[in-house]
């Protein structure tokens, strides 16, 4: 098929293979070879090699079909999981993680917890019993989104957790000042503070709030 840019794998089916490298990167073909020989791989798809090229040439344009395609193949993870993107109750969560033909550890950004906004993740509170976890999952996702998307300094979000720790943790766990907190000692409505502080630090830094449509 020509201009096919985006590869579904789900289902104990993929539109690629192993030999794709080149195409998929080594990711997005060791996933779809997994799928077709029956691994329990989660259910995604990958955008091609193809498409980073074409931005690049085309002044950081991406091919109109590529949008068309992402939200084609984002329906059919839906239909596959039983979840929706952005769902108060119960909502459909990826992640977006880069890849190449040749292995490059380390060297490209992950962004966990897509689909979280401020009514998602109230579904997820209700769905896992644990608001800790949801809040957790949310300031963490602000934090990568901002910095690997948006390209906010992620000094930035880290400073903002550092002083939670400081203001309220160490207060409400009577830790001794010159002690290390831990990120796990942060309660649920210390978690909502910071989610705050982060969405504030995005809107001061990119001129809009921070997006509640998964989709954008």
């Amino acid at each position: 098929m020509d201009n096919k840019f985006v590869y579904f794998f789900g289902n104990k089916k993929a539109e690629g293979n192993g030999k794709m490298k080149d195409l998929l990167g080594g990711k997005g073909a060791g996933l779809a070879e997994m799928t077709n020989i029956g691994l329990p791989v989660p259910a995604g798809f990958t955008i091609t090699t193809e498409v980073c090229e074409i931005y690049y040439k085309n002044n950081k344009q991406y091919p109109e079909e590529v949008k068309k395609q992402v939200l084609e193949n984002l329906k059919k993870l839906e239909e596959v999981t039983g979840k929706k993107l952005g769902d108060p109750n119960d909502p459909l969560l990826v992640s977006v993680r880069s890849g190449a033909p040749v292995s490059m550890p380390g060297m490209m950004e992950t962004i966990l917890n897509l689909g979280l906004n401020d009514k998602s993740v109230e579904g997820l509170v209700k769905k896992t019993g644990n608001p800790r976890f949801a809040y957790d999952a949310y300031r963490r996702f602000i934090t990568m989104f901002g910095s690997t998307a948006m390209g906010i300094e992620r000094e930035l979000f880290e400073n903002a957790f550092t002083e939670i720790k400081e203001e309220f943790t160490k207060k409400r766990l009577n830790i001794d000042k010159s002690k290390k907190v831990e990120d796990t000692d942060v309660n649920e409505e210390e978690l909502k503070i910071l989610v705050e502080r982060l969405k504030k630090i995005y809107k001061e830094h990119i001129g809009s709030d921070f997006p509640q449509d998964p989709i954008e």
